[in-house]
């Protein structure tokens, strides 16, 4: 329940704060006080829209807060999921700055307006002119009645079947569509996979050939320079081995005389080793060297097969080309078994419809099994509301499943003897649609478990013994809910446990929207203003006593 509500820098109300009781709450004020802004207020707390126009300072933030007491509702798993800081007494605030940007907080922590309109709708619920609108919404209605029913496990199993077959729906509708667009590719993705096929390319192959072929360009030319190399290394007479060789004579003598002179002979001598290995290598490599013309037209024509298929393709390496080859490998495949795949997932959307239609249906038969005594526990009110020939009926059509099942729900009403029930939007004018609401919500009060209800004058259009009776059924529901009523009705706010007034102050240069908690003496003078007028008579005085009384 709301235990604590502040308001700053909001329309006309520039500082407001009140602390309603767990029980029956009325606030009254003259027309314009500002009421209808402290619901505005409220609203912004449930997560609607910020407007910048609805500063009462535009040079300074507007501030909006709310202490709810949420112990006895299970909630923790909500505040768990989205990651936020459980308290008793739950923070909920809204910020306005002049620049226009909004900001929402549940217990200090920044969210989501989102978030903050999921908790809301599981805290209050606000009667209003707008929900007056609502209720001739079939989505509406539809809410009404699985609350009625209690039907939360069969149209939370119902949405899973459905969600499953809407998944499975459009993974069937992707492969059709794909079925289509391979085997329109189809033959020419097979030509494209032999053209490569037939190539038998290996990874590496193009730059092993590349580097083959120039060295068989340039055969006679490599061979002349090796022969060369050889003579100049190796001879008989001017060869650099020759002669390294006697050089090799006088670092053995050195080598005598110390160890700097063993280790440079010692080096030497591997180098000798190493030049002899050097020109053994090269004589081979010499000796094996041919000129192969037939292997050098072979290795060009392979290579140039390999680059017409890389331009066609648009790539510059084999690697790239044995990709490509893989990849058409597998829409071949694809091809040749989707229909396969499609079969199966044929048979697993079937499988999921026939589901679906079974909780759908199972569905519909706990909501068609309340229609008679939501209708009768609605009309039984609403006679006690001064509507003795009003009737309710329910009317079903069944649709192509939804997100809320297979059932459109139509709530036809009649508010006259003799007269044909017709959709509610059609026939209720704005008294019999503000009683019908209000026995719609006494009824659901505890089906919906709200801790806090709001009546933005729900009396209004009603007088007498219906406004008394109305009054007693707000009394019965703030039993176990937290209830605050708008009213102008003196039979109406005399009934609360504490009561509200609003007001305009003119005393500054800019009209200010107030609020104050009466005591007795003061809610006795205002019962008396509403009940004759700014100058309450005796008798005024005396209605008001005996309406309080009571």
């Amino acid at each position: 329940m709301l235990t604590n509500l502040s308001i700053t820098n909001y329309a006309l109300i520039e500082k407001l704060e009140m602390n309603p009781c767990p029980g029956l709450n009325m606030i009254t004020g003259e027309t314009g006080a500002g009421k209808s802004i402290m619901l505005g207020a409220v609203g912004l707390l449930l997560g609607n829209r910020a407007d910048t126009k609805s500063l009462f300072d535009e040079t300074k933030k507007c501030v909006i807060e709310g202490v709810i007491a949420i112990q006895n509702y299970g909630l923790q798993s909500f505040f768990e999921d989205e990651e936020l800081d459980y308290e008793q007494a739950c923070i909920i605030r809204r910020e306005i700055a002049p620049s226009g940007k909004s900001r929402a907080f549940i217990n200090d922590t920044p969210v989501k307006l989102d978030t903050l309109k999921i908790l809301g709708k599981t805290l209050m619920d606000i009667h209003s002119q707008h929900e007056n609108l609502l209720l001739g919404a079939s989505a509406y209605q539809l809410s009404l009645v699985d609350a009625f029913a209690d039907s939360k496990k069969e149209l939370q199993l119902f949405r899973e079947k459905f969600n499953n077959f809407q998944v499975l729906k459009r993974k069937v509708r992707e492969l059709e569509q794909e079925m289509v667009s391979l085997q329109q590719e189809s033959d020419y993705n097979q030509f494209q996979l032999e053209e490569l096929s037939t190539l038998n390319l290996e990874k590496g192959e193009q730059t092993r050939l590349e580097s083959e072929e120039e060295i068989l360009n340039h055969a006679e030319e490599i061979k002349a320079r090796a022969i060369e190399a050889l003579g100049l290394l190796d001879n008989e007479e001017m060869g650099a081995f020759q002669r390294l060789g006697s050089a090799k004579q006088h670092f053995q003598y050195l080598s005598r005389f110390g160890k700097p002179f063993e280790d440079l002979s010692q080096r030497f001598n591997s180098i000798l080793i190493e030049l002899k290995d050097i020109m053994e290598s090269l004589s081979a490599e010499e000796e094996s060297m041919e000129v192969d013309m037939e292997k050098s037209e072979w290795i060009r024509d392979r290579l140039s097969k390999i680059y017409q298929l890389q331009k066609k393709h648009g790539v510059q390496t084999d690697s790239e080309l044995l990709e490509l080859a893989s990849g058409l490998a597998d829409k071949v495949f694809r091809a040749d078994h989707l229909e396969e795949e499609l079969n199966r997932q044929k048979g697993e959307l079937e499988k999921a419809e026939n589901e679906l239609q079974a909780a759908g249906i199972q569905l519909s038969k706990k909501r068609i099994a309340i229609f008679g005594g939501f209708s009768k526990e609605i009309q039984v009110l609403l006679s006690q509301l001064g509507m003795e020939n009003a009737k309710i009926e329910i009317q079903r059509n069944e649709i192509p499943p939804t997100s809320s099942g297979i059932d459109e729900i139509d709530i036809l009403f009649s508010a006259n003897k003799g007269i044909a029930t017709q959709p509610i939007g059609q026939v209720a004018s704005g008294g019999e649609f503000s009683r019908l609401m209000f026995a719609i919500k006494y009824v659901m009060a505890d089906k919906m478990a709200l801790p806090t209800l709001i009546f933005d004058e729900i009396d209004s259009g009603i007088s007498g013994e219906v406004a008394l009776q109305m009054v007693r059924m707000m009394q019965k529901i703030a039993e176990n809910h937290q209830v605050i009523c708008i009213s102008h009705l003196p039979q109406v706010a005399a009934k609360g446990e504490k009561h509200y007034f609003v007001f305009k102050d003119n005393s500054a240069k800019k009209t200010v929207s107030k609020i104050k908690l009466l005591n007795e003496e003061e809610r006795l003078l205002e019962i008396a203003k509403m009940i004759s007028g700014s100058n309450p008579s005796a008798t005024a005085y005396e209605n008001a006593r005996e309406l309080l009384a009571n």
